[in-house]
Parts: C-alpha cells; sequence; structure tokens
C-alpha cells in the first residue's frame, strides 16, 4: 500500500456521486490510503459538476479552495473531474495551471495511471465510459442504500439540456450485469437500492430490449437480500403498461414515481423540445396513479425559460395545484452555450425568475404539508438510516415514498435500531416535509 492520502470531493447529482464511488474503488484497488477530509491529503479530487451555472460555481468554488490548500502546502496535487472538467477543460486548463490533472466523464482509471506516472498527462475526452460490476466501489450513502447507474448518456434533445455533449449518447448495461451488481451490494448489507440514469425509461433500447426497464426490475425483485428498489429520472409518455403493470406486481418495488415534466404550458414544452401540455400531462398522470394507488410523485421544473409570459407561468401553477406532487425541485432557467435554447432570447431577469420560483415553492410547501398530513395515523416500514444528525435523541429513517436526500424524513421518536433496520413506524405527527412517530412493536420487517 501507498503511503499517499487521497480524498474525494462530490458535487453534483446522484449520477456523478456513483462515478466517485467507482474512483475511490480504482484508488483503494491500487492501495492508496482514503481519507474524507480534504486537510488530510496529499490529494484532493474534485468532480464536478457543469450542468447549470448555480453548479458551475459550486464546483469553481470548491476546485479554487483545494488549490488554495496546495499553496499553503497542506496538499500536494489537486485533480478535477467530471461535467465542468469535461466542458470546459481547455479554459480551465489555462485559467488555473495550479491544477495538476483536468479529466473528463470518461476513464476514471486514467486518475491512477495519473498518479502512478505523474509525468504522462493522459487524457481521453471522448464521453464513453460505462462501470460495470466489475469496477470496485466505495460507497458513500451509508450501509443500507447506494445507488446504482443503469446506463449512461442520453439521447433526447431537450432545448435547455447540456448532458449530451457531457456525457454522450445513451449506452445501457446489460441486464444481467446490473443484476450481478445488486446481488453483490445485497450480500454487504444494502438493503436499498436506487437505480438512476439520464432517462431510465430507456434503459435497453440501444441493446435490443423493448421494455427493458420493466425487464430489469422482474429481476431485481427476484434478489431476496434485497427489500427495496426504487427507479429515478423517468421521461413523460415513455412509462409503458408493462412498467407500471410490473411495479404493481411487486412489493419490493417502491410505489415511487420520479418523473421530471419540466413545464406545464404547451408552447414552453415545444419550445423544450419535450411536447405535451396541461391536459395531457394530467392524462399521462391519472393513467399512473389509476395503475398503482398511492403513488407517491416527485417531479421538477423550469421557471424563467425564454418566453415564459405569466399566463405561461400561471398554467404550471395551476398545474402543480391541481396535481398536488408530493415532492417538487424548481430550478430557475440557466442560459447554456451548446443548447439548442442559446439561440433564443433570455429575456427574463434573475429577479423575476427567482420570484416565480419562489411562488411556486410556497404553493408547493402548502401541498407537501398537506401530504404529510395525510400520513398521521397510518403505520409505514421504515428504514433506519441512524441517528438525526440534529440531535441523539432521534433516529432518522425513510419510508418507500420518500427518496435519499430529496424528500424529508421519518423521525423516529422511541426505541434503539440499527441502521438498515426495516420497522413498522406509526406515524404521530407531521410538518411542512418530515413526518415523525414511534415503532409499532419494534419489529423488523
Amino acid at each position: 500500500m501507498t503511503s499517499k492520502k487521497v480524498g474525494v470531493l462530490s458535487l453534483g447529482c446522484a449520477k456523478n456521486l456513483v462515478d466517485s464511488e467507482v474512483i475511490l474503488g480504482s484508488l483503494k484497488r491500487e492501495g492508496y490510503q482514503l481519507t474524507p477530509e480534504a486537510s488530510d491529503a496529499d490529494v484532493v479530487i474534485v468532480n464536478t459538476c457543469g450542468f447549470i451555472d448555480s453548479a458551475k460555481e459550486e464546483s469553481i468554488d470548491a476546485i479554487l479552495e483545494m488549490t488554495e490548500l496546495k499553496k499553503r502546502g497542506q496538499i500536494e496535487k489537486v485533480i478535477v473531474s467530471g461535467c465542468l472538467s469535461q466542458r470546459y477543460h481547455q479554459e480551465l486548463e489555462a485559467e488555473m495551471p495550479e491544477v495538476d490533472l483536468f479529466l473528463g466523464t470518461g476513464h476514471p482509471d486514467q486518475l491512477t495511471e495519473f498518479l502512478s506516472h505523474p509525468e504522462q498527462k493522459v487524457s481521453n475526452w471522448d464521453p464513453d465510459f460505462l462501470y460495470h460490476s466489475g469496477h470496485e466501489r466505495i460507497l458513500t450513502t451509508g450501509s443500507a442504500s447506494a445507488y446504482v447507474k443503469i446506463s449512461e448518456g442520453c439521447n433526447h434533445t431537450c432545448s435547455f439540456c447540456i448532458i449530451p455533449k457531457l456525457r454522450g449518447t445513451h449506452r445501457s448495461r446489460s441486464v444481467e450485469d446490473i443484476v450481478t451488481e445488486v446481488r453483490h451490494l445485497g450480500a454487504q448489507g444494502v438493503r436499498e437500492i436506487n437505480l438512476v440514469a439520464q432517462d431510465s425509461t430507456y434503459y435497453g433500447r440501444d441493446i435490443g430490449l423493448k421494455d427493458g426497464l420493466a425487464e430489469l426490475l422482474e429481476q431485481l425483485a427476484k434478489i431476496e437480500t434485497i427489500d427495496w428498489v426504487r427507479v429515478h429520472y423517468m421521461y413523460p409518455h415513455q412509462v409503458s403498461k408493462r412498467l407500471l403493470e410490473t411495479m404493481a406486481a411487486h412489493s419490493k418495488l417502491c410505489n415511487y414515481i420520479d418523473m421530471p415534466l419540466q413545464h406545464a404550458d404547451g408552447q414552453i414544452l415545444n419550445s423544450m423540445r419535450r411536447g405535451g401540455d396541461r391536459a395531457s400531462y394530467s392524462r399521462f398522470l391519472d393513467m399512473i396513479r389509476n395503475a398503482l394507488p398511492g403513488v407517491f410523485v416527485r417531479s421538477s421544473f423550469i421557471v424563467g425559460y425564454p418566453g415564459e409570459t405569466e399566463a405561461a407561468f400561471q398554467e404550471l401553477l395551476g398545474f402543480v395545484e391541481d396535481q398536488a406532487f408530493h415532492y417538487l425541485g424548481v430550478f430557475t432557467y440557466s442560459h447554456e452555450e451548446d443548447t439548442h435554447a442559446f439561440d433564443l432570447k433570455d429575456d427574463l431577469s434573475p429577479e423575476v425568475k427567482l420570484e416565480r420560483k419562489n411562488r411556486l415553492m410556497e404553493v408547493q410547501k402548502s401541498i407537501s404539508k398537506r401530504r404529510c398530513a395525510e400520513l398521521k395515523g397510518q403505520t409505514l416500514p421504515v428504514l433506519v438510516e441512524g441517528v438525526h444528525p440534529e440531535t441523539e435523541l432521534l433516529l432518522k429513517g425513510r419510508h418507500q415514498g420518500q427518496a435519499p436526500d430529496v424528500d424529508g424524513n421519518v423521525l423516529i421518536t422511541e426505541g434503539t435500531f440499527q441502521t438498515g433496520d426495516i420497522v413498522p413506524v406509526t406515524i404521530e405527527e407531521t410538518f411542512d416535509y418530515d413526518i415523525a412517530g414511534r415503532v409499532n412493536g419494534g419489529i423488523n420487517v
């Protein structure tokens, strides 16, 4: 084992987090010591996000913070990888000579090559990497839950999105390879699997599967050591009848839909290259809810897109009020070069965009509070995640309708349980986003 200590700072989405875990696994395999503290590391890798302005700013700030530590002699090397590096590596190399290496979204194995042979600055900028079950990963999500990336890249041409240029075209892993990885994670004690992709409903098309996601879920539902499987990032109008029937047939498949719809006004959606409108989306969501009674639905929307009039925003606002989503993410439009929408006039001020975001989130806050109140008195299986970060008097967990990090928590008010236990919690109190209760009988389910 080398004496070098390496730390990885992962920014952005869960898909990027999986890449960071693969990087950590490759470092461990080559004998490097891993540390969570940048100040304790000899080498720091910043795995960046470059999707929208706020993410780019966060990534730049993190890089500058690490290079400052290097200037002070606290760390030896700074390596920058991920989407921001993929997108702007030439500009970054010119502006930040103190960074030792820039890598893109492909070939994380090049990291260990560079650390072993720093005189050889190898870089491959083709975004064609696809990890597989043979790649060792170091989980950073705790012992009970893990993300599994089922595909990489995207074939859609949404006008606001840079992802296909950063991640390449859609590439699916095989069903067998994903099943192998999930079995391995289950053997390690992981009880919840969160499937992620740029578009999970596109899964398998490039490898000859007509209804690939449904086929994959049918196989994952058979794995005895896994209790929950949740799917993230579905694409509207690509949810098939077979997929819904599969989700309804297996209790391990979380009754949860995560589907970024982006808007509800027909003209805006057409300009976004998404299609649909408020009426068609409403019919589509009715179909899902009829097929999956009691389903928890998360969506996300963009406000301030070019040409979004107050009337178009009101259409979106009314749609959100009608649909009463359990969870909602709202983003202000970011005018990104190399996207189709960049040719449009970014005609709304940052102040107007932020004001619309706040109005929409205020509506959602009241909806979320009402949705949480609907659970009072129910007894729900809850995955224990450990002691609450703000007080040792409470345990924190999630029920099937809550995804990690984004959907609120279940606060367990009494009892001592281990991380990874799934216990029946009777909900006694509800808040804006969280719910609280006590374990009913203390039985692991």
